[in-house]
């Protein structure tokens, strides 16, 4: 059934972008991420203008965050103290990136920002999640999970620390602001959660617990993604009403068997879903830029009046 989007100016089929926000609203729930940098390239791929895309979807992120954080609210597997810090990271990231994102679509340049930016920052975090869980489990270290968290004593050293009972943790707060300053401006930018390098970066970095990671990266998305949402709708008109209907359908209700689907994936194997995930979507980007297209130029016939 074909459905006309006002904004993104083209008709698309409602139950393709439904099916494919079911599925990747299910891949949101399991891993702990927002799915955005799997359903912005698949709405880029099914010709949806970037720009729209981008900020559409972040509605989208924002729904399946508030069906998947509920779910881990409910085990008890949310820091909301460290959570707390993560979003006013990520408020401030988000309104840079809205800027930087307006000021590259008034130069023309946006859409080539966004594809090569996916290309970089998926290529780069997503190489390096393939290679710590395929060492991790083609290596397994002795060391227990506790002994692995001393080893962020460089953030212990910075000032501004805090306790985090609930990770068991005690570190300073600015690698943590910075870091969701850094995961905002680019979800605003690109139509992604950040949890693909959130959820990574806590656990490698960090040394946060597998089981509290997820839930708090779902906290933090919720109301950064909401802040995009709607500082797109206000400065840049590319949030397109219809669109975003469909995708928080469907991953409110994919979130929710996601959220499920996570108890008893083991954390090497956790790790190395996720990384061929990020990794695959930049190989996809890469190759509509690097594959030269079958036909090069077309040819169509214009009957002018005279």
């Amino acid at each position: 059934m074909q459905i006309y989007l006002p904004i993104a100016g083209l008709p698309v089929d409602v139950f393709t972008v439904l099916g494919l926000s079911v599925a990747v609203g299910f891949i949101s729930g399991l891993f702990g991420v927002g799915g955005g940098f799997l359903m912005t390239p698949l709405l880029i791929f099914l010709g949806i203008p970037p720009a729209v895309a981008v900020a559409s979807v972040s509605s989208q992120i924002a729904a399946s965050s508030v069906t998947g954080a509920l779910a881990y609210w409910r085990r008890r597997a949310v820091d909301f103290k460290l959570g707390t810090i993560l979003t006013l990271g990520g408020i401030v990231g988000a309104v840079l990136g809205v800027v930087f994102f307006n000021a590259m679509q008034r130069q023309g340049h946006l859409d080539a920002v966004i594809v090569f930016s996916y290309i970089a920052l998926l290529g780069s975090i997503g190489g390096l999640m393939l290679f710590e869980s395929l060492k991790a489990i083609c290596f397994p270290s002795t060391k227990t999970e506790a002994a692995t968290r001393d080893r962020h004593g460089w953030a212990k050293s910075l000032p501004f620390k805090m306790q985090f009972h609930h990770s068991g943790l005690e570190i300073s707060t600015i690698p943590l602001f910075l870091l969701a300053v850094f995961i905002g401006f680019f979800g605003a930018l690109l139509g992604v959660g950040g949890g693909f390098i959130l959820v990574p970066a806590l656990i490698y970095i960090f040394r946060v617990p597998t089981a509290v990671v997820v839930g708090t990266s779902l906290v933090q998305q919720l109301i950064t993604m909401v802040i995009a949402t709607l500082l797109h709708a206000a400065t840049n008109h590319s949030v397109d009403i219809l669109l975003s209907l469909i995708l928080m359908l469907g991953a409110t209700f994919g979130a929710q068997f996601g959220a499920r689907a996570h108890i008893g994936i083991r954390p090497e194997y956790f790790r190395l879903l996720l990384g061929l995930l990020v990794f695959g979507v930049a190989l996809r980007f890469a190759a509509d830029i690097l594959i030269p297209p079958r036909d090069t130029f077309s040819a169509t016939r214009t009957d002018v009046a005279r």
